[in-house]
């Protein structure tokens, strides 16, 4: 079996872009993964998920662990084979959505204590299990187990969750072992203080990871703040391993962040968005409840070329959005994920080219111009 590998291919300021090698295909950067928390898109088949040019989907530890459980997905053969996607699945260590829980979970040196928001029944999560039932659902990609820390967060707090994160970071390593063809990421914390996450970075180094991420961000600080942070963050890491925002985001949030020199983003933004009746679209974000889309026979976007805006009308979408019927949210889901890799393929040739400048700008002009005004 072939070892993971990243190269980068191409540099344009701190953007760059470059290719992840995995036994189960190559995965292209900067790259977006759709987010399939219970081993789905939502309202998406794998299929229709790749034909967006998806190169890898997330799934998420926490949920798996809960229902249908770790073991049963084993014995089933494994994730891809249990949710039909044979190409590449980074899976989150379950420690962000255990530590929303607030008081239904206990933390301490060990781990993460919680009773089960489906049915109130009790569970350990540690490192060492964290790293066990990713290894059962035989991820590609598998994330160290750490605390997300609260924003915002006094500097002492930030620095304890830290230095917790950093050693838990340690025992994942070690639990991890030697698995080739699979990789470890670890996990930057530090809030927003740059000396913290600069500790954090050294101590992963020392540590050795095949990728990191950058974690705690997109947790309430808004944009202005997180970019601030990614002006340095991305370059306390090391050069020759993929860099991971962790939770991200918006379009324009995705565009700053890969100037900035993230490799790999995911985020729930299209696929929820779609299931509530919002576009997301070159032009900006489109609430197709609204009635000025009832009689338009235009597409979503005319510049699209997803199966969406080539084949129905906003009047038809407002129509079945408002009817409640399934069909809108698999409609609008197919377009916010195609847009997604559409704008990540655009990053990319941009980037390759040396054109990443006119590109954003010109992402930026588009967006301020707005949708389309009403027939």
């Amino acid at each position: 079996m072939s070892r993971f590998s990243f190269e980068v291919h191409a540099k344009q300021g701190r953007a760059r872009t470059g290719r992840i090698d995995t036994p189960r295909g190559e995965i292209r950067t900067p790259a977006f993964m759709p987010v399939g928390t219970a081993a789905t898109v939502k309202a998406m088949l794998p299929e229709s998920v790749r034909a967006t040019g998806a190169d890898i989907l997330l799934g998420n530890t926490y949920h798996l662990m809960l229902r249908p459980t770790a073991e049963r997905i084993a014995r089933l053969g494994g994730l891809h084979t249990f949710m039909g996607w044979e190409r590449p699945i980074l899976t989150d260590s379950g420690g962000f959505q255990v530590m929303s829980l607030a008081d239904l979970r206990k933390l301490t040196e060990e781990g993460v204590s919680f009773k089960s928001h489906i049915d109130g029944s009790k569970h350990m999560l540690s490192p060492e299990r964290s790293m066990e039932i990713q290894k059962l659902l035989g991820s590609d990609i598998v994330m160290c187990f750490d605390e997300c820390t609260p924003y915002p967060a006094e500097k002492d707090v930030a620095a304890t969750s830290m230095r917790l994160s950093m050693r838990w970071a340690q025992r994942s390593r070690d639990a991890f072992g030697d698995r080739p063809g699979h990789a470890l990421f670890g996990i930057q914390q530090g809030s927003t203080f740059e000396d913290l996450r600069g500790e954090s970075s050294e101590a992963l180094r020392k540590i050795g990871f095949d990728g990191y991420a950058i974690g705690g961000l997109a947790v309430g600080e808004g944009q202005e703040e997180m970019f601030k942070v990614l002006d340095y963050a991305p370059g306390l890491l090391p050069e020759d391993k993929p860099r991971y925002l962790m939770g991200v985001g918006k379009p324009d949030d995705i565009v700053g962040a890969v100037q900035r020199g993230v490799d790999m983003f995911d985020c729930v933004l299209p696929s929820r968005s779609g299931r509530t009746g919002q576009a997301l679209t070159r032009m900006g974000a489109v609430n197709i409840r609204n009635a000025r889309h009832a009689d338009d026979p235009r597409p979503l976007d005319p510049e699209c070329s997803c199966p969406t805006c080539t084949g129905w009308s906003r009047a038809y979408l407002h129509h079945v959005n408002k009817a409640q019927e399934i069909i809108a949210s698999m409609l609008l889901t197919w377009h916010n994920l195609h847009y997604y890799q559409e704008l990540m393929q655009g990053l990319r040739d941009a980037i390759a080219a040396g054109t990443l400048d006119d590109f954003v700008a010109a992402f930026h002009a588009r967006r301020a111009e707005g949708d389309m005004p009403p027939l």
